[in-house]
């Protein structure tokens, strides 16, 4: 058995040092929250009132990835763990950092977060709340509050107005009225973010319990349609969230951005997605389940059939054609047909080595160039269509086309 500490033994473990050496500490913020809800965290962040000097004294093994801001990782065993010195923070003018940040209390320390559900302590070693902004009482209505007026919490950081929707999801709590109107109010102001942290908002959402209840809030609060063009037209909101109560428990985040945009044309949904910076791969995978819509529901050769369940993204391609149908009120028939032919297909090679390589097809007289590509590409339907299963056939074939286009 590992005798491995675990991230909340080492967060404990950091505690108690910085008690013996006579500073305040505590773990903070989200893990509080996930442990009153009896959720697993996945990670802890620890509070102190020590200095990122104090802390760099303290702990042999730190990384100073903020500590302008107060933010130290400290290093215990292989866990790595986020201390940060208590702090209240001044003036955003890039409606992200602030521009002044001082060490203070806890409670000055907890007034300057998003959240109430996110502002709580706790110390592990008295085995305490501490709750200086209501947090635990909006845990138990399930609320998403801000702590303070929500119009300055959102200026600090408009990030945090995607954040209210994704805890909404996540959680499946509810925005509080004054704090939802003021996401509507300075919905506007969400596209001065980053669209690498805006996806990253994103595709936590995708990933939440009631993701269905977080893209209707992105719709009614105007963050859907200020972040996508696309959504000015009410209707691709309105069949975004047909889809998005169909689609199961656990899905990819390209799935997600794929059905989001169901509605919409491929060339407009991609145009979209570019503020969100994604990489080249996510892209592809999003462009293929948008291009192949509908392509099961029609006939499909043997060949076709091979090609696109040899493609990495045919799990997707069904999961979306299927919330498409139902979400149209069509019929399953042909994507039930085709998920039936491919349980037919086990045990066959989907992309066999073709039969034949480019120098073969030369040598029995195809002239180089395309030519060449041509008659590769059809001896290859016709090894997928089973027609031709050894190379003396694929052979014969070849003779035969020279035949039928040089006769």
């Amino acid at each position: 058995m590992s005798n491995r500490l675990s991230n909340k033994q080492a967060a404990i473990q950091i505690i108690r040092s910085l008690h013996k050496a006579g500073f305040e500490a505590l773990l903070a913020g989200g893990c509080v929250r996930d442990m009153l809800l009896g959720n697993k965290p996945k990670d802890y962040d620890v509070v102190t009132s020590a200095t990122p000097l104090e802390i760099c004294k303290i702990f042999r093994r730190t990384i100073k990835v903020g500590a302008k801001f107060g933010v130290i990782i400290v290093l215990v065993d292989r866990e790595q763990v986020e201390v940060a010195t208590f702090r209240a923070e001044a003036g955003y003018s890039d409606g992200r950092r602030p521009d002044k940040v001082s060490f203070t209390s806890a409670k000055e320390d907890s007034l300057r977060r998003d959240f109430t559900i996110n502002g709580m302590f706790y110390d592990p070693l008295k085995k305490k709340v501490i709750d200086y902004v209501g947090g635990r009482e909006d845990l138990k209505k399930k609320i998403i509050r801000t702590i303070g007026k929500p119009q300055e919490r959102f200026s600090e950081d408009y990030l945090r107005m995607l954040r209210a929707v994704r805890f909404a999801a996540q959680l499946d709590f509810e925005i509080e009225k004054n704090t939802l109107n003021a996401v509507k109010k300075y919905s506007g102001n969400i596209t001065k973010i980053s669209g690498e942290r805006i996806a990253m908002e994103l595709e936590s959402l995708s990933a939440a319990v009631k993701r269905a209840r977080g893209v209707k809030l992105l719709l009614s609060t105007g963050l859907a349609e200020r972040i996508f063009a696309a959504f000015k037209n009410k209707s691709t909101g309105e069949f975004a969230k047909k889809i998005f109560e169909i689609l199961p428990k656990e899905i990819t985040f390209e799935l997600a951005a794929a059905a989001i945009f169901a509605g919409c044309a491929t060339d407009e949904a991609m145009e979209n997605l570019e503020i969100l910076k994604l990489s080249r791969n996510q892209l592809k995978h999003i462009n293929f389940l948008l291009v192949k819509r509908d392509y099961l529901l029609g006939e499909l050769t043997l060949a076709q059939l091979k090609m696109i369940v040899a493609e990495p993204y045919f799990e997707d391609l069904c999961l979306l054609q299927k919330a498409i149908q139902k979400a149209k009120g069509r019929s399953m028939s042909a994507v039930l047909a085709v998920r039936k032919r491919v349980k037919e297909l086990a045990g066959k090679e989907l992309k066999p080595k073709p039969l034949l390589n480019g120098h073969e097809i030369i040598g029995l007289g195809v002239k180089p160039g395309p030519q060449v590509g041509i008659v590769s590409k059809e001896l290859y339907v016709r090894q997928l269509c089973e027609d031709v299963t050894v190379r003396q056939e694929a052979v014969n074939w070849v003779k035969d086309w020279l035949k039928r286009h040089n006769g």
